[in-house]
């Protein structure tokens, strides 16, 4: 009998450890064991998190949030949900998450105090305009007709003509505020601005004005980049960036970016 039960957990043992090796890369990592705690943003807006609701995964970042813990061996059921200010996460010091999703933009100095995965978002540049326009299509074509503001001595001037080529020389303006106020007194109709920042400029800032269309991350110079942040020297991170690549080598990353950047905003490609 007691040989028996010793078999028994031996192979109980060995099974567990198969499912360690088999995907559970964070075992005895995280803040609870068979947890992954992630953080989100006390409210969490649109369309990063829909309805303040990450546990339902839906909106961009609970999506890959779920589609992240997934790939590292969390059911659904397994992941805690807390929340915490954008100020309070970036500061060193111990956390009481594994990992928190707020349009975190990767720099060198943050990386100093706290670990940042791989990319999870390259932020494209999109094209605000004004009311009067906002029927506007997202093609190329029709987009050179439209009266252009910009911030003066950035990339968006190069991109702007690079990709556009408008028929009128852009109106150049000292910071992005001047441009943002040209627009809300009528006299430029459309902006190029990071994709997170023209839609909230278009549903805060600037009444009327809509988002009609992005280009391709990959047609920006240097695309704000957002990471998932952790503690400095997190035990996780190798784990979070395999589970990352796995999803961006496989195409669900892009799949979930389009499905709540692309098509649940309706901002599409411009191509």
């Amino acid at each position: 009998m007691t040989k028996t039960l010793t078999l028994t957990a031996a192979a109980l043992a060995l099974s567990a450890t198969t499912a360690f090796a088999a995907g559970h890369c964070a075992d005895g990592k995280t803040l609870t064991e068979g947890t992954l705690t992630i953080a989100t943003g006390n409210p969490a807006y649109y369309p990063w998190v829909m309805d303040d609701a990450p546990e339902s995964g839906k909106g961009f970042e609970a999506a890959v949030a779920f589609a992240v813990a997934e790939e590292m061996g969390f059911g659904a059921d397994a992941v805690t949900w807390v929340r915490s200010s954008f100020d309070e996460a970036i500061q060193p010091g111990p956390k009481n998450f594994d990992v928190n999703l707020q349009q975190f933009s990767i720099t060198e100095e943050r990386e100093k105090v706290v670990d940042f995965s791989m990319p999870y978002y390259a932020a494209p540049m999109a094209v605000l305009v004004s009311g009067n326009v906002a029927d506007t299509p997202a093609e190329v074509d029709a987009l050179k007709g439209l009266l252009w503001g910009a911030m003066g001595g950035t990339t968006a001037v190069p991109m702007l003509m690079d990709a556009i080529g408008p028929a009128k020389d852009p109106l150049l303006y000292g910071d992005n505020a001047d441009v943002t106020a040209a627009m809300q007194a009528n006299q430029i109709d459309a902006a190029l601005f990071d994709l997170p920042t023209a839609l909230y400029l278009s549903a805060v800032v600037v009444e009327g004005s809509s988002v009609i269309g992005q280009f391709a991350a990959e047609r920006s110079e240097n695309p704000d980049e957002f990471g998932m942040l952790m503690e400095e020297g997190s035990p996780l991170k190798a784990c979070v960036d395999d589970a990352l690549m796995a999803l961006k080598d496989s195409g669900k990353l892009a799949a979930i970016e389009a499905e709540w950047l692309q098509q649940t905003t309706g901002v599409p490609l411009i191509k």
